[in-house]
């Protein structure tokens, strides 16, 4: 009831594109300048969200898409201004003032969504969903989107040990480097939108 070569397929393209090393330096980013509880409940909501937009999509996700007319390479594109204009700002320094982010729970927008579950992950996940034709494939299809999400908790939870080694001067850093990766993300995102819209046509 168990098909590995699924499972293992699914969860090396998800483990790639939703990249939990990767998501490290933004999520300290991010969650920046709160105390440790709150951020172990944000790691918590971020993946609880991704996982909700993963499977939810995994389930009715291309009709969802047919419904509102909506292509992946739309997707794609909206997901990379979203992202870019989140980066623009670690850039700059505007998330660094607490009264704008204060009340702002990042584990929503952009951790959970479009960073984590953004539209590769999504897209992957609906054809996973859609070439898994036995009970076993489905099986190993749902249990490989389980594994990826516990590994993003693990990793985003215990990444929360690198603040109290880098204290605020690195976390400026971290801030900046996590701005300037993201930016890379949002515009590869955008480019690959662009490119599926010109071959499409």
């Amino acid at each position: 009831m168990f098909d590995v070569a699924v499972f293992g397929s699914l969860f090396l393209t998800l483990f790639v594109i939703m990249d939990p090393p990767g998501i490290t330096p933004i999520f300290l980013a991010l969650t920046a300048g709160r105390p440790a509880k709150v951020q172990r409940r944000m790691a918590f909501q971020a993946v609880c969200v991704a996982g909700g937009v993963i499977v939810l999509f995994g389930l009715i996700g291309q009709q969802i898409l047919d419904y509102l007319h909506v292509s992946m390479p739309a997707l794609m594109i909206a997901g990379g201004l979203l992202l870019l204009l989140i980066a623009l700002d670690l850039l700059t320094g505007k998330n660094d003032e607490p009264q704008q982010t204060k009340d702002v729970n990042v584990a929503l927008v952009p951790l959970g969504m479009p960073l984590l579950a953004g539209p590769g992950a999504i897209v992957s996940v609906i054809l996973a969903v859609q070439k898994a034709d036995s009970t076993p494939a489905q099986v190993s299809v749902w249990a490989a989107i389980l594994a990826v999400h516990v590994v993003l908790w693990l990793v985003m939870r215990y990444s929360l040990l690198i603040i109290r080694v880098i204290k605020d001067g690195g976390v400026v850093l971290v801030t900046r480097l996590a701005g300037m990766m993201l930016s890379a993300i949002a515009v590869q995102q955008i480019i690959n939108g662009v490119t599926q819209v010109i071959q499409g046509s």
